[in-house]
C-alpha cells in the first residue's frame, strides 16, 4: 500500500462552502463580494487583488464572526473517510487555502490534518480591520506549500496528490504526482490528471488503492 501526501484546496473542495461569502453574509456584503469575485473570474483582477478587495468589505465585523461562520461550514461528504484512509496507509494530509487561518485552524483539528495554511485576517481590538497580514496564499503559494510539505515529511513528488476545483489550484495540481480535479471548473478539467465526479471525496480511495 503506497503512502501518499494528499493536499486539498479548501473552499468547494474539502468543504462545500466559500468562507469569504459566509463572512460577507454576516457583514451584509455578499452581493459586493460576489461582484468582486466576478471581476476576478473575468480576468480584471488577479487573485491577490481580488482577495484584498473582498476582505475590505469585512472591515468592522466583530471577531465573534469566526465562531458564527464555523457553525455554518459544511465538510464535504467523504472527506474524513478519505483522510482516515490516507492516515491508515501511513500517509499524511494537508490543506492550503485562499481563505483564512481563523477558520482553517479549527477545521484542521476536526479533520486531523497534518498540515494547514491559509491567509491571516488582521484583527484589532476584537474587530476585523479589512486587511490581510503577511503573504497572500495564491496559486503559486499553494504549489510551494505542497512541495515544502513533501520535502519536510519525506514524500517523493510521485507520491503526492493535489485535489482542487478552481484556477487557483492549477499550479498545485501541476506540481503534484497526481493532480485531481474535484467537481472542478472547465479549466481544471482540461489540466487535471484525474477528474473525480460527484460530491463524495471518498471516491478517491479506490483511485489511490487505499
Amino acid at each position: 500500500m503506497t503512502k501518499f501526501l494528499v493536499v486539498f484546496d479548501v473552499d468547494s473542495t474539502l468543504i462545500e462552502d466559500e468562507v469569504i461569502e459566509l463572512l460577507a453574509d454576516v457583514a451584509g456584503k455578499r452581493a459586493e463580494v460576489a461582484a468582486v469575485t466576478e471581476r476576478a473570474m473575468a480576468g480584471e483582477l488577479d487573485f491577490a487583488e481580488s482577495l484584498i478587495e473582498r476582505v475590505k468589505t469585512l472591515a468592522g465585523l466583530p471577531e465573534s464572526v469566526f465562531e458564527e461562520v464555523l457553525g455554518r461550514i459544511r465538510i464535504t461528504t467523504g472527506a474524513k473517510t478519505l483522510i482516515d484512509a490516507v492516515h491508515a496507509a501511513g500517509g499524511q494530509v494537508g490543506a492550503v487555502s485562499g481563505g483564512f487561518n481563523q477558520l482553517l485552524g479549527p477545521l484542521a483539528k476536526t479533520l486531523e490534518l497534518d498540515f494547514a495554511r491559509a491567509n491571516q485576517l488582521e484583527v484589532a481590538d476584537g474587530v476585523l480591520t479589512g486587511r490581510v497580514i503577511g503573504k497572500i496564499i495564491d496559486r503559486a503559494a499553494k504549489a510551494e506549500s505542497l512541495l515544502e510539505w513533501a520535502e519536510e515529511a519525506g514524500f517523493a513528488i510521485e507520491n503526492t496528490v493535489a485535489v482542487g476545483d478552481g484556477a487557483n489550484d492549477l499550479d498545485m495540481l501541476a506540481a503534484a504526482g497526481l493532480g485531481v480535479g474535484f467537481n472542478c471548473k472547465p479549466i481544471v478539467r482540461e489540466h487535471a490528471d484525474y477528474v473525480l465526479e460527484g460530491n463524495d471525496l471518498s471516491g478517491l480511495i479506490p483511485v489511490l488503492k487505499l
